[in-house]
């Protein structure tokens, strides 16, 4: 299990929709064969504000399904938690 700190980074802004499309997106975590569920859960907690249970079901899924929306709104809305979840370690990409 690889150990990149604590990321305490979280967006200001709560606007679901990117002013200027309207577009909503999605924060998609995908599965990897480095890191642990208990690593997964703690990421997402810390950076996604995720409770602890909401965690658990994404690493689930992730682990199940290959990838998971962790979080929607607007590009610049979820940019903030893709930048702390990559420097993690973890694969995510913003979708629309």
């Amino acid at each position: 299990m690889k150990n990149f700190g604590k990321v305490h980074e979280k967006p200001e802004s709560k606007n679901l929709q990117d002013s200027g499309t309207g577009e909503v997106y999605s924060l998609v975590l995908h599965n990897d064969d480095i890191h642990t569920f208990e690593y997964v859960i703690e990421s997402l907690i810390e950076v996604c504000n995720h409770d602890t249970e909401q965690a658990e079901q994404c690493t689930y899924l992730v682990h199940y399904k290959g990838k998971c929306d962790i979080k929607r709104g607007s590009y610049d809305y979820l940019l903030p938690y893709k930048k702390g979840l990559s420097r993690r370690g973890l694969i995510v990409t913003i979708n629309s």
